[in-house]
């Protein structure tokens, strides 16, 4: 009688566990919009959760040291007139983030390190260019400034978010909604799933689809579709029996696939999250209540499951923490922040070591926040991997950075939107100057209004400190 020879791998024995009760986030109005997306962004200093709001979309950013519960009126994100649809930090700035809405608009926000006392309303950029609903936003991986957008005109738009302007539009490579959309690990192509039961890979620069296969998964509900680390394409979708399916596949050679698995009968798209330093991809469910991952190697049959992680209540939707956001010390491999209807519950997965040592094994070097190229360098045809950092002796997070939007000139672009009056020389100055005037009162009432925030935000942090000291 033979026995079975399991696969050694460092990842077999990977297990998640929830956190305390008090090191979640609760009392939280968790957005009921019907979207597809994950609903949550988390980074090494914030967590952004898109919430419920009367009169608009928002989205509400949470210090990830602020645990507990979350005061009724803690302010929000809130410049969009539509619900938000999808969220994205950027990877070069941990201050700065995209939110997608309903209202066929893109802003990008710079969010304080300390608690602002009111909602912050004016984004530091809106991208205009979408004419219906702007469901999905993903930043470069490798160049700074340069987001990517798709939306229900199922055209994708690619910003110089540093200008302020539309650089690529691709609005004739999908004839129906585009359901998910992902850059490869340098940013030189994208791959996109869409209704019509295609999968493209599509070099954005050339402007041009490189590779597709219509129906890897022969269901009519949506796909999604993630790059590796190596260049395959992993897909999620279901048979034609409903079931759901995972997939893998080579984009020079779409014809047959290297892996196709079912799982299971359920309703809920999968949603991947992929670590390119480990090969392990996890697949969250909307409406389940399990995360299972996977190890993508180079050995049939290529797509490894690994295990599950089993909870009783559904999730909403999830975050995936960065690599360089997680605890080395613990041998902390992944963390999610799991949406509830109201709150948002951290998930660590951990890789079990006897060891107290850094793990190199663990934790290669990772992409950090520097980028590699300029937006321009990227637009001219440019490619680089990103800069990787160490992880041995942990991850700091840097301070603020101001991201600074130099837009061109407006009115050499647009046409003048109504005729113009005709104003009298004398009338012209005299607007001219108040106009002027008033500008930099604006500007020198805002930068007050910033500086008392901070104080006040100063003297509660120095409150709670001696009130913690007195108890």
């Amino acid at each position: 009688m033979s026995r079975r020879v399991v696969r050694q791998s460092k990842f077999r024995h990977i297990f998640g566990q929830p956190v305390k009760a008090d090191q979640m986030y609760e009392d939280i109005r968790v957005s009921k919009v019907t979207w597809d997306s994950s609903f949550c962004a988390v980074n090494p200093k914030f967590l952004a959760i898109i919430v419920e709001s009367s009169g608009g979309g928002a989205f509400m950013v949470l210090s990830l040291a602020k645990t507990g519960r979350v005061d009724k009126n803690h302010p929000s994100v809130s410049g969009h007139t539509g619900p938000v649809l999808d969220i994205d930090w950027c990877p070069h700035n941990d201050n700065v983030i995209a939110s997608a809405s309903d209202d066929t608009t893109i802003m990008v926000w710079q969010i304080p390190d300390y608690t602002p006392v009111r909602s912050i309303t004016e984004p530091i950029v809106t991208l205009e260019g979408h004419s219906k609903r702007v469901g999905i936003i993903k930043w470069h991986p490798s160049a700074r400034n340069v987001l990517l957008s798709a939306g229900s005109d199922n055209a994708i738009i690619i910003w110089n978010v540093g200008t302020g302007e539309a650089l690529i539009n691709l609005d004739e490579l999908h004839i129906d909604l585009i359901y998910s959309i992902c850059w490869n690990y340098n940013g030189s192509l994208i791959t996109t799933t869409c209704k019509d039961k295609k999968v493209r890979v599509i070099d954005p620069r050339k402007q041009e689809v490189v590779a597709e296969r219509f129906s890897p998964h022969e269901g009519m509900r949506p796909m999604r579709a993630i790059f590796t680390r190596d260049g395959n394409i992993f897909t999620t979708g279901f048979s034609r029996m409903s079931q759901r399916e995972l997939g893998l596949w080579d984009p020079n050679n779409f014809d047959e696939p290297i892996a196709l698995q079912e799982m299971d009968t359920s309703n809920g798209v999968l949603l991947p999250f992929y670590d390119p330093d480990s090969s392990v991809v996890y697949l969250c469910g909307k409406g389940d209540s399990s995360i299972r991952y996977f190890e993508i190697t180079n050995e049939a049959p290529y797509v490894h499951y690994l295990s599950t992680y089993s909870s009783k209540e559904p999730q909403r939707g999830m975050g995936f923490m960065p690599k360089r956001g997680l605890d080395v010390s613990k041998c902390e491999i992944a963390r999610f922040f799991k949406l509830h209807e109201r709150k948002c519950e951290p998930i660590v997965m951990t890789v079990p070591r006897k060891s107290d040592l850094f793990q190199d094994d663990l934790y290669p070097d990772t992409p950090g926040p520097e980028p590699a190229l300029e937006a321009e360098e990227w637009f001219s045809g440019q490619d680089a991997d990103p800069i990787l950092v160490s992880l041995r002796d942990g991850y700091t997070p840097i301070k603020n950075r101001e991201l600074k939007v130099n837009k061109k000139n407006i009115l050499d672009n647009k046409p003048p939107s109504a005729p113009r009056r005709s104003y009298s020389s004398c009338d012209a100055g005299f607007s001219r100057v108040t106009l002027e005037d008033l500008l930099e009162e604006i500007k020198s009432l805002r930068a007050t209004v910033e500086s008392q925030e901070k104080r006040i935000s100063d003297l509660e942090n120095l409150l709670l400190e001696i009130s913690n000291g007195t108890d």
